[in-house]
């Protein structure tokens, strides 16, 4: 007769089990064996870390679950501990502090699959993991893991061992994820997408196309692949390499809260003839980056999204070069840096004194020399973003080919020629609008050509010729005699309006971007008003109280907020929160201070009602005192990092203290009505 899976000699509660998983495996092992349940201690753990090694089994949510097939026991067994203090399995979310060891019989079939597949359907459930947190009997708990996992029949046995019938092919699955800066959202998706695939017994292979780069999955891996998961909200690179797979596409944000789901769907669709698939490329251009199940919303979205994670960089990276060069050569190095990178050498440095710097650092020749070439390179950078944010958009429509085409409107927009009549009036610079209207024209027209049919002997000629010639002239001809006018009208109306702004009206133009940052946590609204943002730094001769300046200083102060007041909240009341939002918490410190507001996605992800509109509030006190206090910075990025960019650091640091305070205050409040502690056990 076959033993109960479990029983309560193999469960051990608030237990010191070691310093690393591979003590917690040996340890329940040991228990297996004391049980009476291992005929092989030593295979035992043997085979549950060698499982280990193939990868992680830690789970989002403070849990483990080591597993293997093992000649080590004869049946099924679990072993049980809740770890005190926690310890690290390999989950992206913190250490486990619930551990369960599955052992099932070399010879029989994929019983510690089917166990592992319960368990974990049973631990996303969080009355089930509350209850083994909370208990503080080891008949309770086992009962409750039995109830969970329910009857699993023995291994088939036989006098005489029939052959193992030849297994099922398992499916396969592939995957992209990307958002527009690749720091947090990328790499949480295929997180989540990995974990539910391991549920359900599927294999799959995602691909990160993330801030430091993506490494491509091999071409024999998409070939057996069944279906194609995208999870993107910018372009996906090289989409045609997935041509004729069965598709399921969706933001980024999706399969962090349903990675389930989208597994359940690729599987679907790929049993479905009908399914939509990743379109096949014409010429040597693939289609547009779109897919016929993809919203015109979130075509929209995703093709402007892509634009900006390109642009970033250029604005990240001209921001603060310039910012460096103030605090080097000081404000008055935009009237000299011409002169001091023609005339000057590391081996002959500019005379200050002649040169009337007088905010120079240290009075030093060497500062003002490289302060000058640094603004000369931060300046060059942000000449180029306004085309960077055309091209790739012109890229996210029409892929390689509206890449050219895309990049010349935006330096039609920026006027980077800089085009002059004979009185040293400037033709219209549309700036970043005409960027958006010109990659999408660029991007319109690309595609359009890149459709036509062409004799073959044209078709080598249409993407290095005749699609960014005909694109240039069609496109160009339009920003220029059409829309260059009007949307030059509309950037002087905006700026205007800025300019105008004082007192009531700035502070709620500060209290809603501080809305528009936290809202998403680097999202379409968080981007659109960084961008919004990081746009009119770009005119480094402002003024230091140039209310670009101050839009700038609110948005960043803003994006700091989310992650210092949840990592606040963690200290101040660490019963209410779990030991993976501990371990984030720790991390949302430094996140928080260098302005990455995706620190606090994971604490969101978990208890979306109550953290975004805690978090909410600080912002909007933030961005509001911010322009209250007439805080201004040069750079784009960087948050406490760039103090020396900062006018007014002292109502720039106590805007950042209050809205910290406020939105850790809330988070508090809205987490303790209505809700029980987590237990002790579980925050330890």
């Amino acid at each position: 007769m076959m033993s109960a899976l479990i029983a309560p000699e193999l469960v051990a509660l608030d237990a010191d089990l070691g310093p690393d998983k591979h003590d917690v495996i040996r340890a329940l092992a040991q228990r297996v064996a004391d049980s009476g349940r291992a005929t092989d201690l030593d295979a035992l753990v043997a085979d549950a870390l060698a499982r280990e090694e193939v990868s992680a089994t830690g789970l989002p949510g403070g849990l483990a679950i080591p597993h293997c097939r093992t000649s080590g026991v004869d049946e099924p067994v679990v072993a049980f501990a809740r770890l005190s203090p926690p310890v690290d399995f390999g989950g992206k979310d913190g250490p486990a502090d619930l551990a369960f060891l599955i052992g099932a019989p070399a010879g029989g079939d994929a019983t510690h699959l089917t166990i592992l597949t319960k368990l974990a359907r049973a631990l996303a459930r969080p009355e089930f993991g509350q209850t083994l947190r909370e208990t503080d009997s080891a008949e309770q708990a086992a009962q409750t893991i039995l109830e969970a996992v329910g009857d699993v029949p023995a291994p088939a046995q036989s006098a005489t061992p029939e052959p193992a019938p030849a297994p099922a092919e398992k499916r396969t699955l592939v995957a992209v994820t990307a958002c527009p800066t690749g720091i947090a959202h990328t790499y949480m998706a295929a997180e989540a997408l990995e974990a539910a695939a391991a549920r359900a017994g599927v294999e799959i292979a995602v691909e990160t196309q993330g801030s430091a780069g993506a490494t491509p999955l091999p071409a024999e891996t998409i070939a057996r692949a069944d279906a194609a998961i995208f999870a993107v909200d910018v372009g996906v690179r090289d989409r045609s390499r997935f041509a004729g797979k069965p598709l399921v596409s969706s933001g980024v944000k999706r399969p962090i809260d349903d990675a389930d789901a989208m597994i359940a769907e690729a599987l679907a669709a790929a049993a479905d003839p009908s399914a939509a698939r990743v379109e096949s490329g014409r010429g040597d251009s693939s289609e547009s980056a779109g897919t016929a199940s993809e919203s015109w919303g979130g075509r929209t979205r995703r093709i402007l999204m892509t634009g900006v994670s390109y642009m970033i960089p250029f604005v990240a990276a001209g921001g603060l070069l310039i910012a460096l060069s103030f605090l080097l050569g000081g404000y008055d190095i935009t009237d000299v840096y011409g002169a001091v990178m023609v005339d000057n050498t590391l081996t002959n440095l500019p005379d200050v004194q002649a040169l009337g710097l007088d905010h120079a650092l240290f009075d030093s020749g060497l500062a003002v020399y490289l302060g000058a070439l640094f603004f000369v390179i931060g300046k060059t950078a942000f000449m180029l973003f306004i085309p960077a944010l055309a091209g790739y958009i012109a890229y996210a429509i029409a892929d390689r080919p509206g890449i050219a085409p895309g990049f010349i409107m935006g330096a039609l927009a920026a006027n980077l020629f800089g085009v002059v009549n004979a009185d040293g009036v400037a033709a219209p610079a549309t700036g970043f609008l005409g960027a958006i209207a010109g990659g999408v024209l660029a991007g319109v027209i690309a595609h359009w050509v890149s459709g036509w049919r062409v004799p073959s002997w044209a078709r080598g000629l249409m993407p290095v010729l005749v699609i960014p010639l005909v694109t240039s002239i069609l496109a160009g001809l339009v920003m220029i005699i059409v829309l260059g006018k009007p949307i030059n009208w509309l950037m002087q109306q905006l700026t205007d309006g800025l300019a105008a702004l004082d007192g009531t009206s700035a502070v709620a133009l500060g209290a809603v971007l501080g809305l528009m940052m936290a809202f998403d946590m680097g999202g379409p609204l968080n981007k659109v008003a960084y961008s919004f943002a990081a746009t009119g730094v770009g005119a480094a001769s402002l003024a230091a109280d140039s209310p670009e300046l101050r839009i700038m200083a609110a948005v960043m102060l803003a994006g700091m907020v989310p992650p210092i007041a949840l990592a606040l909240a963690t200290v101040v009341r660490p019963q209410l929160f779990t030991p993976a939002e501990h371990e984030n918490g720790k991390a949302g410190w430094l996140l928080g201070a260098s302005f990455i507001t995706e620190g606090a996605i994971p604490f969101a992800a978990g208890d979306p009602m109550r953290v975004i509109p805690a978090i909410m509030v600080g912002s909007a006190v933030t961005g509001g005192l911010s322009q209250l206090f007439d805080v201004g910075v040069r750079a784009p990025h960087g948050g406490i990092f760039v103090l020396f960019a900062v006018t007014n650091v002292l109502g720039y640091l106590i805007a950042l203290a209050a809205g910290v305070l406020v939105g850790a205050g809330m988070v508090i409040a809205l987490k303790s009505v209505g809700r029980a502690p987590v237990p002790a056990a579980a925050t330890s």
